[in-house]
Formats: structure tokens, C-alpha cells, sequence
């Protein structure tokens, strides 16, 4: 540009592909210049020689700066002598300094240097191929960070429309006012913590300048100037600078329209300056001061402010971004921008890094995180698996690539058939073997109790509608309007709605979207599936129910309409286009209702068995269902649909982990003693609670909570009631009834941990609760076996969280994130090679039969690959009597093609008392009506069938779960 300048030549009137977002040249790497989609290389089934490798275990991994990929290497050869066959890793692409979990990416192209640069990848890459692991990626292709890290988005805030990076962001670009009375297209940037002129006056943001050019800081936060504004700011400095010489070259910038419009040469032009001239580099030092103001004089504020105003964004105060910010975010979270990847261009700049990793064969399979907030998802599942090579009809296929998606399906809901993925990651599979441990008789028991304890009536999907209203009024007021408004655009091209008022259609769209009980429908190239149809004709009709006469039925209607994509048949195709923009709008929105409203909240109200409040489960359940019959059938569709879908008991986003979950589920079989030990302990601790602070159903949370998480050993209870505190702290927020994270009731949350701490001292208390909570962890040892074995066998491929394959008692992260230990679980992997059944039940607490178990029935699966990675599942019922009781209730029994047997407990307090044992005779003369001969895989013990059947006294003869192969 400077050759050219001396020419004569014209600078470009433009070049923003490089924007500088910070000190040398590593700022410069993150902007890589984007390549043509039609420039691609062929489809890389052409380059890869494996494409479709099922996993035969995985193993999630979170990394961030102080789990790199040297700590990764290092414990390859553990994990495979393990068993597990593809590392799960957390996000790996460049994401935000200091993240402890990869998801806020400032630069895709990148692996993220705090992790270790791409020579330590390339040797985890070697230490995993020589071991034969794979590596499933998870992968964002949804946002970003809305962080001065990320050189696209500084480009939309520093250039505005003329940024090359407009389109890459999901911006609903609004006309704003300024102080001067002009309309401008500005981006709202809710970051300041005080409204905007306090935090002017208080001298909270500043203007700076260094080798990037001129910004504004306000801590942290780094935000560019528009070229163009530099005017204002070089006007001041040239007044106190002579006529010659510097001031000669600032005046020519100042004057030159094209040169100020090219920021690049601009700012490498006055760093030079900068640098050479202290004439210049003294007036725009005095310049900024005098620009920065000075605090108790407002007036001299108005240049900065003027300033500010000028930019192609507008600062303001965090609490505005529910009602006025208009681009899309990652639920509530501000500093997440919405990513617009079905743009072509931006799909392929997103993913060339994956794509190119795949290329190389490093990454051999992906995980799609919130598919549900992408524009199509089905239509980028599609155009993924094009991409890498595979196929496109919507079955995975044997040359597709190995995908699964961060899906939450509601109880009664399936994955769609046309997604072109091997399944979900887990969540369906983690609710349907979470109600396997509970007793459906003792939970109506408990929904008694939980009434005449708590006072509370309302239904968990009353509770839920109520909360999803909540939700869209106090996080996406914004959001909702926006597409109000958008439904009200339609209406004036349509004679039947043309005069609906448009707080009428707002109205009954929150009422529309609150009742919607999935998180999203799939409209896609202006059609909608029956299934939809079907849910979208629910929700109306829920709406209709609820709004009485508060609604015009005459909106509804149209409202059902709209979301059917059914337009009047005059209009022409620009507005049948309009209809269907509105909708795929719309069901971008519906899922971040249903998580923050259900998961975020609804799942923090409802304390009757709190191990039913789990992502992708239903807490409401009402009392009486059949957990195994629910069971059976899910796994008959997994097994017939999506044989290679990811099994999770435990991921980073469970609201606690599956160890915990399998100690409180315990509850639903001794619900007289559970409600006894209850009133017991409000009873005694009530001088702990001031002014009802917490109420019953907040200490029903804690007593649970409790139950769930205390240490099976002495020694690892330090710490504990930190641990409760923040969980408490997190919890409540999430609540969101007395204190929330936009209000936080600090007076409230002081009075809880006053509470929380109290109740850990109280020594009456604390001897009763253990006295529960050893019993409790008995059979929650022995529940999450069978959770285990279950999680190892069932159709689909087990996924284990890292740390999991001992007890692991973490609740909701960052308490599930902490460090784990991998030198202790290596010596105890060692040593359950060498230890007996007998010995590893006898010291069960220390976790390694749990390990032993898994690594047994690891073993198993890779013996029988076919057998379990794509067999038939075969549901079996036990018969006879234990205790007294029908052993079918006892008993969860599948075939896996006939050649491996799965026979597990459940509700063991109904079989034995702590410290005894479900074994051997304790089966009495149940029995598993199938015939041959088998191996027990744990034990190694032969079990033969006597007159067609199995005695379960021989298949739990020595240990209380069971994997039989045939004989």
C-alpha cells in the first residue's frame, strides 16, 4: 500500500481482512483470509482411508490451561488399558484466554495455544494412533465470543457495514438515534456494569493507543475505533503541532478520505509516526487525557461521549440486554454472539480447520454442540457429512463420518430419522436408565410427602409453563419482541389479520412459545413434518386453554397458521419466503426457552427426587409409571435406529453426576423412613433457619443434596462445605424465585450459607444424617453398578466422563470440572487386575469395583464387537419370588443377539440390609427364562440353565451384576 501511496496509486478503499486485535504478529494470524466454497478441495472421502469408525468406549476429556495436550498424552496408555478406544475432547480451537472450557472460540482456525501448540497435538495425536484411539471432537459451530480476541467480530464493531465479516454474525442491524439526531445501524453492546453516562463520568472507559491503532478500554474489554472517527481524534492533535515536517504527513491523513478508510495503513502509518516523532506522539498523549476528561466535571466528558457516539456500536448497561440487544446470543449469554454458519462462506471458514484435521485422519469423529441453535440443522448435519465425504440422505451410511449432536429430547420425543448423524450424545440414554433406579411405587410415597412438607400443589408442567414465561420476559424481552414484531409484519399481508393489535400478537406468541413441551420443530425449505404439525397444533391449543378469553382466538388462529407455514394462497412468493424466515426465526428461539426455562430453572424449584432432575429427564413424572417396560422399549429403538448413538450416565453439563444420582434415586425405595428422618431434622435444626430462610423446599434440596455428595471416606470431607456453598450459591441463582444472576438477593444468599454452615456444625444433625446416608450409600454403590452395566451394554456406544470410573460424587460444574487425579486411578487399575471379586466387594468404597466392573465388561465388548456394536436387543423377564416380592421388579434382563446376557439388580433395599449382599440364595428361586450355557465375563464362573432357564442365585452367585457370554 505504501509503494502504491508513492506511485500515486489508490490505496483499496477497503482491507479489513486482517484486523488487528492485539500486540505483535500473533494478532494477526487469527483473521485467515477466506477461500471460496468453490475452491474447496474434492470431498475427502477421496483422502481418507477409514471414514467411519464407531467408538468402542469414549472417554471425555476437558481440557483447558491446566489440562493441555502434554496432560492428555501422558495418560493415552492409562485410558487404553482401560479399555476406551476414542478420546471425547472438550473443545480444542482457540478460544478465549483463561477458558476453562473451550466453548467461547475467538478464532477457528487455530488450535488453542494455551493448550499447547500444534507440535504437543501432533504428539497426543501419535501417542493416541499408536495405541489405535480415536479422537471425537467436539466442535461449536453455533457462536463465538464476542470478545476483543476475535478478529471477525472486532472487524463488524471497528467497520460496521463495511466490514467483509458482516455476515458471519447473526445481527439484527436497528436504526439507532444518536445524541446528534441521526439514525445509524449500531450493534448494542450491554457490557457495562453502571448505566452509560455513569460509567463516562467515572472515567470507566478510556481511550487509548498502541501498535493497533486507537481504542477504547473499559477494563478488560478492548473495543476498536472506526476508521473514520480517528478524524476527530487527529483534528485535536495537529492544532499543537507545527506546519512542517509530522504535521505536514498527519494533515495529509486527515485529508485523505481513502486513506482514512483503509485501517490497516492508518494505524501502521501513525505508529511509525508514533514511534519516530515525540512531537506527535506528546499531542496525542495530551489529546487522550484531555478526551478521558476529568472526574467532577461532567462537561468535559462531551468529547469522549461524541466520540463514542460515533462508532458503529453503542455501549451500554449489562441489565438492557434483555429488553434492547439485537444480535443473537448463546441463551442469555451476552458475551456469545450467534454465529450464521448455514452461510456458505461462513460455513466453511467455521470448519476448515476440523475439516482439515479430519483430512489428516487426527480427528476420527465429531460431537455437534446446541445443534438446536443453528438456522437448519438438519440442513447442516447434511452439508457436514457432504463435506467430509459421506452421505446425504439423512441414514448414516458405511461411509459417513462418525457424528453425534448435542441434542435434549423431551421424554416422548425421538431423534428424527433425517438427521445425518449416528445419534445424540447421550442424554435420552442417561434419563431412561436414571428412572430404571427408582422405585415408581415409592415415588408416589414422595409426591405425598413433598405436598405436606413443602405446601406446594403446582404440577412440574405447571411449574415449567410458568418458568418458560419467566424466562421471556426477564432474559429474552428483546428477542420475543423482535419476533413479534416480525409476526406482525406478516399479519398486514393478510385480510383476516391485518388488524390484530400488535400487542395481541406478542401476547399470544409468548403464550404459543411457553407451552411448546420440545425444544425446537425442523421446518426446512418451507415444509414442516406431521410430527411438528402435530406439536405446533399442541402448543396452540395449550395456549388457547390457558388465555381463555384473554386472547382473541381469531390471533391464535393466524398464529397457527404462521407456524404452519400455511400463508394465504394470493400472496406471492417474496411473502410466502417472509412466512418461512419468521419461523425458522422462531425455532431458533423456542430451544433457549425450553433450557433456561426448564433445565436453568424449573429443575431448581422442584425438590421431590432431585435425581429426577436431570437434562433430557422429567421430574413431573407422575407416580406409578414402569421403568423397565420404558426401558425395554427405548433400547429396542436405539438397537433398531441408532445402534452407535453415545451412552452418557455423566457429561460436563449434568446437574450432578451418576454416582450421586444412584444414592438419591435410593430414596424412592425407603420413602416412610426418608420423609421420617426429614421432619426429624427440620425439627431439630429449625433455630438455624431465619425468617423461613431456607424454606422447606429449598431444605429439602440441601438435605438430598447432602445425601448425595457426602464423602465415603473421612479424609475427603475437607473441603465439603465449600463445595456446598457454591453448589447452593448456583443453585438458588438458577431458581431464580428470591435471588437470581441478573438480581442477586446478596442479603438472602448470606443468610443460606449462614445456614448451610451452621447445619454442617451441628453435631446432632451431622450423626443423624450419616447414620442415613451410610445406608443410603450402600445401595447407591450397588445402583451404580447396575447404571454401569447397563450404560456398557445397552445398544450404543458408553461414554465415561473423566474421573468417573471411580465414585465420583461431583455435582453441577465447576464442581464437576475439578482436577483428576490419573496417577491414583493408573496404581488402582493395576491393582483390580489382581484382586478377586470377594476382596473388591469387601472394599467397595474405595471405588475399584466399580473399575473392575468396567474394565471386565470392556474386555467383553471387544470380543463381541458385532454382538454389541450393532446386535439385536432382546428383552427378558425374571420369574419367581424374592422376599417375598415378584422378582420381575427386581431384576432388569436383556439379550444382546443371544450371545450375551445382561442380568442387573435394582431396588435392593427390598433384597438385602446394609452391609449384606444381593447373592446367591438371597434370589430364592427366581429365575431368567433362557437356556444354554454361559461365562460371567466379571467373574469368570460358569452358569448353566436348568430346564430352559437360568437360577438367578448362580448368575448372582458371587457378584451382584452380571454380563454372561454364551457358552
Amino acid at each position: 500500500i505504501l509503494a502504491m501511496k508513492l506511485r500515486g496509486s489508490t490505496p483499496p478503499a477497503h482491507d479489513d481482512r486482517l484486523p488487528a486485535t492485539g500486540r505483535g504478529s500473533d494478532s494477526r494470524k487469527s483473521a485467515i483470509p477466506i477461500r471460496s466454497p468453490a475452491l474447496q478441495p474434492a470431498p475427502l472421502v477421496q483422502r481418507l482411508s477409514t471414514m467411519f469408525r464407531v467408538p468402542l468406549a469414549t472417554y471425555r476429556l476437558q481440557f483447558n490451561p491446566g489440562f493441555t495436550f502434554d496432560d492428555a498424552r501422558r495418560i493415552v496408555p492409562y485410558l487404553a488399558d482401560l479399555g476406551i478406544t476414542d478420546v471425547y475432547a472438550s473443545p480444542i480451537l482457540k478460544a478465549r484466554k483463561g477458558s476453562s472450557h473451550g466453548y467461547d472460540v475467538v478464532d477457528p482456525n487455530l488450535l488453542n495455544p494455551e493448550l499447547g501448540t500444534d507440535a504437543d497435538f501432533d504428539e497426543l495425536h501419535e501417542a493416541l494412533r499408536e495405541r489405535d484411539l480415536g479422537l471425537l471432537l467436539d466442535v461449536v459451530p453455533n457462536h463465538m465470543a464476542a470478545s476483543s480476541e476475535n478478529a471477525w467480530w472486532m472487524s463488524v464493531l471497528e467497520n460496521g457495514p463495511a466490514s467483509r465479516f458482516l455476515h458471519y454474525f447473526d445481527i439484527d442491524w436497528r436504526p439507532v438515534t444518536t445524541a446528534q439526531g441521526e439514525t445509524v445501524n449500531k450493534v448494542l453492546l450491554p457490557i457495562l456494569g453502571k448505566p452509560y453516562g455513569e460509567a463516562v463520568e467515572s472515567q470507566e472507559i478510556q481511550l487509548a493507543f498502541d501498535i493497533d491503532g486507537l481504542h477504547f478500554n473499559y477494563y478488560d474489554k478492548r473495543l476498536p475505533l472506526a476508521p473514520h472517527t480517528y478524524k476527530q481524534v487527529l483534528r485535536e492533535c495537529v492544532h499543537a503541532m507545527p506546519g512542517e515536517g509530522v504535521g505536514i504527513e498527519v494533515r495529509e491523513l486527515l485529508q485523505s478520505d481513502e486513506t482514512i478508510s483503509n485501517s490497516r495503513f492508518l494505524k501502521e502509518t501513525l505508529w511509525r509516526i508514533y514511534e519516530q516523532s515525540e512531537e506527535f506522539r506528546d499531542s496525542l498523549n495530551d489529546v487522550m487525557v484531555r478526551l478521558n476528561g476529568k472526574a467532577g466535571h461532567a462537561s468535559t466528558f462531551d468529547a469522549l461521549d461524541g466520540l463514542l457516539e460515533a462508532q458503529w456500536y453503542r455501549l451500554a448497561y449489562w441489565r438492557i440486554a434483555t429488553h434492547k440487544i439485537n444480535y443473537r446470543r448463546f441463551f442469555d449469554v451476552t458475551d456469545l454472539v450467534g454465529v450464521r454458519i448455514e452461510n456458505p462462506e461462513v460455513f466453511e471458514a467455521r470448519n476448515r480447520k476440523v475439516i482439515d484435521l479430519i483430512a489428516a485422519g487426527k480427528v476420527t469423529g465429531l460431537r455437534i454442540d446446541h445443534i438446536d441453535g443453528l438456522h437448519d440443522p438438519v440442513g447442516h448435519m447434511r452439508k457436514l457429512q457432504s463435506r467430509i465425504g459421506g452421505d446425504t440422505s439423512g441414514k448414516v451410511q458405511e461411509q459417513s463420518f462418525y457424528i453425534v449432536v448435542e441434542k435434549i429430547l423431551a421424554h416422548d420425543e425421538v431423534l428424527r430419522s433425517d438427521f445425518a448423524v449416528s445419534g445424540t450424545t447421550g442424554y435420552d440414554f442417561l434419563d431412561a436408565v436414571n428412572v430404571v433406579l427408582v422405585d415408581s411405587e415409592g415415588l408416589a410415597e414422595l409426591d405425598d410427602f413433598y405436598r405436606e412438607f413443602t405446601g406446594l400443589e403446582t404440577p412440574f408442567r405447571e411449574i415449567c409453563y410458568e418458568r418458560k414465561k419467566q424466562v421471556i420476559h426477564e432474559l429474552f424481552a428483546g428477542e420475543m419482541r423482535g419476533l413479534g414484531k416480525q409476526l406482525g409484519e406478516l399479519s398486514l399481508h393478510d385480510r383476516n389479520a391485518r388488524d390484530f393489535v400488535p400487542a395481541d400478537l406478542l401476547a399470544a406468541l409468548t403464550e404459543v412459545t411457553a407451552c411448546m413441551d420440545v425444544y425446537r420443530t425442523y421446518a426446512r425449505e418451507g415444509e414442516l413434518a406431521e410430527l411438528d404439525c402435530d406439536r405446533i397444533r399442541a402448543a396452540v391449543a395449550c395456549a388457547r386453554e390457558r388465555a381463555g378469553e384473554e386472547i382473541d382466538g381469531r390471533v391464535l388462529d393466524f398464529i397457527e397458521r404462521a407456524l404452519l407455514l400455511q400463508p394465504p394462497s394470493n400472496l406471492h412468493q417474496l411473502e410466502h419466503d417472509r412466512w418461512a424466515a419468521f419461523v425458522m426465526r422462531w425455532q431458533q428461539f423456542t430451544g433457549r426457552v425450553m433450557a433456561k426455562g426448564v433445565e436453568d430453572t424449573s429443575f431448581y424449584n422442584f425438590h421431590r427426587l432431585i435425581s429426577l432432575n436431570e437434562v433430557g429427564g422429567e421430574p413431573g413424572r407422575a407416580p406409578g409409571f414402569e421403568p423397565l417396560s420404558e426401558f425395554h422399549a427405548f433400547n429396542e429403538t436405539l438397537a433398531r435406529n441408532w445402534p452407535h448413538t453415545l451412552n452418557a450416565t455423566s457429561t460436563h453439563d449434568t446437574k450432578r453426576s451418576e454416582d450421586v444420582r444412584a444414592r438419591i434415586s435410593v430414596l424412592s425405595e425407603i420413602p416412610e423412613l426418608w420423609s421420617r428422618e426429614v421432619r426429624k431434622w427440620s425439627r431439630m435444626t429449625r433455630a438455624l433457619r431465619g425468617d423461613g430462610v431456607p424454606d422447606s423446599n429449598e431444605e429439602l434440596l440441601v438435605y438430598q443434596t447432602l445425601v448425595g455428595m457426602w464423602p465415603l471416606e473421612p479424609s475427603e470431607e475437607v473441603g465439603v462445605g465449600d463445595r456446598l456453598k457454591a453448589y447452593l450459591e448456583k443453585a438458588l441463582r438458577e431458581a431464580k424465585t428470591r435471588t437470581s444472576w441478573i438480581s442477586p438477593n446478596e442479603e438472602f444468599e448470606k443468610t443460606v450459607m449462614q445456614y448451610a454452615g451452621a447445619l454442617l456444625a451441628h453435631e446432632e444433625f451431622m450423626i443423624s444424617m450419616r447414620r442415613l446416608q451410610k445406608k443410603v450409600a450402600f445401595h447407591g454403590f450397588l445402583n451404580s453398578l447396575t447404571q454401569t452395566v447397563l450404560k456398557l451394554t445397552s445398544p450404543g456406544v458408553p461414554d465415561f466422563y473423566q474421573g468417573s470410573e471411580l465414585w465420583d460424587f461431583s455435582l453441577v460444574d465447576p464442581d464437576n470440572r475439578r482436577p483428576v487425579d490419573y496417577e491414583h486411578r493408573r496404581k488402582m487399575l493395576t491393582s483390580v487386575r489382581g484382586a478377586t471379586p470377594a476382596h473388591l466387594l469387601a472394599n467397595w468404597m474405595d471405588g475399584g469395583v466399580k473399575l473392575f466392573t468396567i474394565v471386565k465388561v470392556l474386555e467383553a465388548r471387544r470380543r463381541q464387537l458385532e454382538v454389541f456394536r450393532d446386535g439385536t436387543y432382546e428383552p427378558l423377564t425374571a420369574t419367581g419370588f424374592v422376599n417375598g416380592s415378584d422378582a420381575s421388579r427386581n431384576v432388569v434382563a436383556f439379550s444382546r443377539s443371544s450371545q450375551a446376557l445382561v442380568v442387573v439388580p435394582r431396588l435392593t433395599t427390598k433384597l438385602v440390609k446394609a452391609p449384606a449382599l444381593p447373592l446367591g440364595e438371597v434370589w430364592s428361586d427366581a429365575i431368567l427364562p433362557i437356556g444354554g450355557t454361559w461365562t460371567n465375563v466379571i467373574t469368570g464362573e460358569r452358569v448353566i440353565a436348568s430346564d430352559g432357564a437360568l437360577q438367578l442365585r448362580d448368575v448372582f452367585a458371587s457378584f451382584p451384576v452380571a454380563v454372561l457370554e454364551r457358552t
